[in-house]
């Protein structure tokens, strides 16, 4: 089970859901403090911009994030659950669940899964260059760039509404 949310609900989020891993997509100098319960070696901290094209001064989300990202997926052991979250909970946060479960289950219809992930967050807004980047990495031919244009821009909203996105064969 994958756990969204915004920075300020992490601490509470990881409570309720026992989570033994966490991860953090923010930008520079914006700090979080990884719950006690989760281990340094459980938490990945990347830093970029929530931003989809170059800006100066910004970090880009790049090829090395979602890399990293990945790695981070592939090694979890899915008995307890993961958070992911980011400043909001609504763009690189959901980009980057979507991403992790369409990595752990590569037959999963990427359609699918981007209306799963607005049936389930109506706010979500995943970072298309988080989601170019992986469609390429995953070899999904667009498919996933395609599925998340499609699903749109989400509601407004100043913070996401934590949520939990399950990964399915």
């Amino acid at each position: 089970m994958i756990n969204v949310c915004s920075l300020s609900k992490v601490e509470e989020t990881v409570t309720r859901t026992g989570a033994q891993r966490l991860l953090s997509l923010l930008a520079a100098g914006t700090e979080v403090t990884r719950p006690a319960s989760i281990a340094a070696a459980n938490h990945l901290h990347l830093v970029m911009h929530d931003i989809a094209v170059a800006q100066d001064g910004m970090t880009m989300p790049g090829e090395e994030h979602v890399r990293a990202l990945l790695d981070f997926a592939y090694r979890w052991d899915r008995v307890k659950p993961m958070v992911v979250h980011c400043y909001a909970g609504i763009s690189r946060s959901t980009a980057s669940a979507y991403i992790i479960a369409a990595a752990l289950a590569p037959r999963r219809d990427e359609a699918e899964l981007a209306r799963t992930l607005r049936f389930l967050s109506p706010s979500a807004t995943p970072n298309p260059r988080l989601i170019a980047v992986a469609d390429t990495l995953l070899g999904r031919d667009g498919r996933m760039i395609a599925a998340v244009e499609a699903i749109g821009r989400g509601a407004e909203a100043f913070e996401g509404t934590p949520f939990e996105l399950r990964i399915e064969a």
